[in-house]
């Protein structure tokens, strides 16, 4: 059964103070599932008042006690795995194998930022003078504002309420409307872990309104954001204007350059398998393959076998491997991006098409002959819509990569050491992955650079956006 999701305020979960709520909608079978309650002025302000007595309370926690209730609220989660993952299934569309991998991994994330908070380490600075203590001290910078996207619920979640956490920060979330019941779970077992009231707060609601009351208000120290390169630069030039930290996580439109070297049937195995993960619908996801010319023909042919191996359905359906989009407006951009490719000369290799009238079932598809003016060259697809272009030279494969704004993740394969090196430090992205598929775990970086943001969601990199510095010098009387 799905829940109707409530807020979740001073370590209470209610109704808005309005009553008002939201459908859900099922990306399966486009009927309404469930509702959220909808967070208006007068929640948010209870929500401020939460976090900011939690602060107060959550800052003078050990780190050392922090991290046990972390650990503890990681272990609900993995024994609530089998009842939330339906719930993602359901509201987002992603097979439950996916889901319940979702939700492992975000338990995972809660370890490792457990065992960050007890190792926020300052250090000692040699002084100039005897007598003189030169300390560096490391802070929670305070009540945080965080906002995340349908794809990904419980993981694009995690992260920041992780980081915070474990910093002695508290947090609101804004989580997704469209897909509410996972994160909330993912919430509750930080509650049901013994974390005190108001540390840890949750709103849904209209996701502009939100965030430009939180952002600028002088309770929030920072700001993290995962979601499109428009909306969060907008929201960056809010928390710009009221100096407050931030974090952000945007767009990509990532390359993977096979060279010719490469161990081609594996390439297209995993770019394939990468693609159409979560329907596509992944920030990091290969959207733009490139692949030297001499082996074209074959990695095409390969990746289009895995592309039609492919088995589109309910995510509740063991057989499925690739879901539904999760909303209508996914259906209409993978429709226009195609159909513009088209009328410019790209060539459909397989799918293309929406699959039946109900729910947003789309083919996993691939295509060819793409100009770069065409919209998919410079858009984000966001989709199961893979691009294969080939190319010549080293020189060519850098150019097309660092070509857009973006610059989150890049995948190259080759056998060769020197090229791996060489198409490493020349293109321009936060992450790249050779010869394997590795972003994205717990204690490594993920961040981007240029247009994809800048700050980390991952590694021990990720809570120093949660710190303050200070710097204390001392001499003896």
């Amino acid at each position: 059964m799905y829940p109707d999701v409530q807020l979740l305020i001073n370590g209470v979960w209610t109704p808005a103070a309005s009553k008002r709520t939201l459908p859900v909608v099922s990306p399966a079978s486009g009927e309404v599932i469930g509702t959220v309650a909808h967070a208006e002025r007068a929640d948010l302000d209870r929500a401020l008042e939460a976090a900011e007595k939690g602060f107060q309370v959550w800052r003078k926690v050990s780190a050392f006690d922090r991290a046990k209730v972390m650990r503890k609220a990681a272990d609900l989660l993995r024994q609530r795995a089998d009842a939330i993952a339906p719930l993602m299934t359901q509201e987002q569309g992603k097979p439950l194998v996916e889901a319940k991998g979702e939700v492992l991994a975000g338990a995972d994330i809660i370890d490792w930022f457990a065992e960050e908070a007890r190792r926020t380490y300052g250090r000692v600075v040699p002084a100039r003078a005897d007598g003189i203590y030169q300390l560096v001290i490391k802070e929670p910078v305070g009540p945080v504002a965080a906002f995340t996207p349908w794809n990904f619920p419980i993981n694009q979640v995690v992260r920041k309420l992780s980081c915070a956490v474990a910093a002695g920060c508290s947090i609101i979330v804004k989580a997704p409307e469209e897909t509410p019941a996972s994160p909330a779970e993912l919430i509750r077992c930080f509650v049901d872990a013994g974390v005190p009231a108001g540390v840890v707060n949750l709103v849904y609601g209209v996701p502009a309104e939100i965030s430009e009351y939180l952002i600028p208000h002088p309770i929030i120290r920072k700001m993290s954001f995962t979601g499109s390169t428009a909306i969060g630069k907008q929201l960056a030039a809010i928390a710009g204007a009221h100096m407050k930290r931030v974090t952000m996580e945007l767009g990509g439109h990532a390359p993977a350059i096979v060279f010719d070297d490469a161990d081609v049937d594996t390439a297209s195995k995993l770019l394939a398998g990468a693609k159409y993960r979560n329907a596509g619908q992944v920030c990091v996801s290969p959207t733009r393959v490139l692949v030297q010319e001499k082996v074209y023909d074959r990695f095409v042919e390969g990746f289009l076998q895995h592309s039609k191996g492919v088995k589109v359905g309910d995510g509740l359906e063991s057989s499925t491997t690739m879901g539904p989009l999760a909303n209508p407006r996914r259906i209409d951009a993978m429709q226009a991006l195609i159909g513009d490719a088209t009328k410019r000369g790209a060539t459909v290799r397989v799918g293309g098409n929406r699959i039946g009238n109900k729910g947003n079932f789309f083919e996993p598809t691939v295509i060819t002959d793409v100009p770069r003016d065409a919209r998919v060259m410079n858009e984000e697809p966001f989709g199961p819509l893979a691009i294969i272009s080939p190319f010549s030279s080293f020189d060519d494969a850098v150019t097309e990569a660092n070509r857009l704004p973006y610059g989150l993740a890049s995948y190259a394969y080759t056998r060769s050491a020197k090229t791996a090196n060489a198409i490493a430090a020349q293109v321009e992205a936060g992450m790249m992955s050779i010869n394997h598929h590795g972003l994205a775990l717990p204690e490594v970086p993920f961040g981007g650079v240029k247009d994809s943001g800048y700050g980390s969601e991952g590694g021990l990199e990720a809570i120093e956006g949660y710190l303050n510095t200070k710097f204390v010098t001392q001499a003896g009387l």
